[in-house]
């Protein structure tokens, strides 16, 4: 049984609808875009032909999941043993929602929750171009662990962009948690040791960073981001816990090249896509998750702050064809 029969039959409770429906919701714009042209393309050939894949090529292309990503997804389906035994164009559907979730896993377990200590200081950094939403996103999931029962301290890191240091210090005083600060143009590396002390002596469990974003400057900030970890490693050995690099999913391809970057100067361990509910092109997950072999830790469907989502792969591929299109 492919995964398309088993995501159809399979029963969710109430919370676990809630959560379906929120990725729903905020897939919107992808769905429709996605979905109206496969109806489409599905609806204008007959038989399965060479022109079809060509066609389907593009519909994903231009759902950002990439051109390298798509190519190779296409002729997988090509050479999928189901599609010799298909007649009509929309028997190809359920093909692709299962070959969608194998891009995804890639025949291996994906962890997507956060690497967090049991009972000691995690210590979390987050990384990614300014203008991203990164400081929003710090405070999003600085309230999740709030209701999760975890203790959270923030360490304004960013000392260099104009205002980032007061917009996470608004962040935590309508949060209610303390933020660890230096002067604007301050060393970033020792905000990070002034906070990781003040966690240990306050026992906090987790710690966030925020970084600078200048990745006009590569050697740089990896200069910088080196400094930053040797500065955690010696304080908490097995620090930092998560590497998050934080993407703009409305920024498409250039998104893409983002995560290349910043693999290239620091150990990026997951990815936060903010915005997905304000694109079309969400497919960009697949994209990521295929070239860069990085996992989708969360994802933004909303402004609010309980809308950015902890990833879900399931609940993805609804967002993407919704319960009654599959």
């Amino acid at each position: 049984m492919g995964f398309f029969s088993i995501f159809k039959k399979k029963k969710k409770d109430n919370k676990a609808l809630e959560k379906a429906n929120k990725y729903r919701l905020g897939m919107e714009k992808t769905r429709n875009g996605l979905l109206n042209k496969l109806k489409g393309l599905f609806q204008s050939y007959d038989d399965i032909t060479e022109e079809l894949f060509d066609d389907l090529t593009d519909i994903f292309i231009m759902a950002d999941i990439g051109v390298e990503t798509t190519l190779d997804f296409i002729e997988e389906l090509k050479e999928d043993e189901r599609v010799e035994g298909i007649h009509t164009p929309e028997e190809l559907h359920p093909i692709i929602v299962d070959k969608m979730f194998e891009l995804y896993l890639k025949n291996e377990i994906v962890d997507t929750s956060l690497n967090l200590k049991e009972d000691d200081l995690s210590v979390l950094l987050f990384v990614g171009v300014n203008g991203v939403g990164k400081t929003t996103t710090i405070a999003k999931i600085a309230h999740r662990l709030i209701d999760e029962g975890k203790k959270v301290l923030l360490a304004a890191g960013d000392t260099f962009r104009a205002g980032a240091i007061d917009q996470l210090k608004v962040w935590g005083e309508r949060l209610g948690i303390e933020v660890v600060t230096r002067p604007e143009g301050s060393d970033p590396s020792s905000v990070i040791f002034d906070a990781i002390k003040v966690a240990k002596e306050k026992k906090y469990d987790v710690l966030l960073c925020d970084t600078a974003g200048r990745l006009q400057n590569k050697t740089n900030l990896m200069k910088e981001l080196e400094k930053m970890n040797k500065v955690i490693q010696k304080e908490v050995p097995d620090g930092p816990h998560e590497t998050l690099l934080v993407i703009d999913a409305t920024t498409g391809q250039n998104g893409l090249s983002q995560a290349e970057a910043f693999k290239e100067i620091t150990n990026v361990t997951g990815v936060v896509l903010t915005k997905l509910d304000g694109t079309s092109k969400g497919g960009i997950v697949l994209a990521i998750r295929d070239r860069y072999n990085l996992p989708i830790k969360f994802i933004g469907l909303g402004e609010k702050m309980d809308d950015l989502e902890y990833f879900d792969l399931e609940d993805y591929i609804y967002g993407l064809f919704g319960e009654e299109d599959v």
